[in-house]
């Protein structure tokens, strides 16, 4: 079963956001990093990027297959985890740990448009 963390935010395309104040992390969750298998690469914006709720910001390639990520919120990128671009396989040690982007959030109410983790469990079975 895949791990699913209360107080968090999820998207239908397996993105999650976590939350802290103005800013919000952004990365792929448990049962994406599953269903992928082993990453090798992650590919993400740069830093002052401006990213759209439901539009592609970057791409996750593992040995099976590349997916888009498709930001779950708007807003500008103000860091990435450049861990990743020399250990992509992080995303698979710990999805929730290891997030893709971190971006300021322009607007808070498109949270309302994302699941919980209740409601986001049965799209993982």
């Amino acid at each position: 079963m895949a791990k699913i963390i209360e107080g968090l935010y999820y998207a239908e395309s397996h993105e999650y956001v976590k939350v802290e104040g103005d800013f919000g992390y952004i990365g792929i969750t448990d049962y994406a990093q599953n269903q992928l298998g082993n990453v090798v690469y992650v590919d993400m914006p740069e830093v002052d990027d401006e990213v759209e709720a439901g539009e592609v910001f970057g791409a996750v390639e593992s040995v099976k297959a590349a997916s888009d990520l498709i930001s779950p919120v708007s807003g500008k990128v103000v860091e990435i985890n450049e861990a990743l671009e020399d250990e992509p396989e992080l995303v698979n040690q710990d999805a929730f740990e290891n997030w893709i982007i971190k971006v300021e959030l322009s607007d808070k109410s498109e949270l309302d448009n994302l699941l919980s983790a209740a409601d986001y469990e049965p799209l993982c079975k």
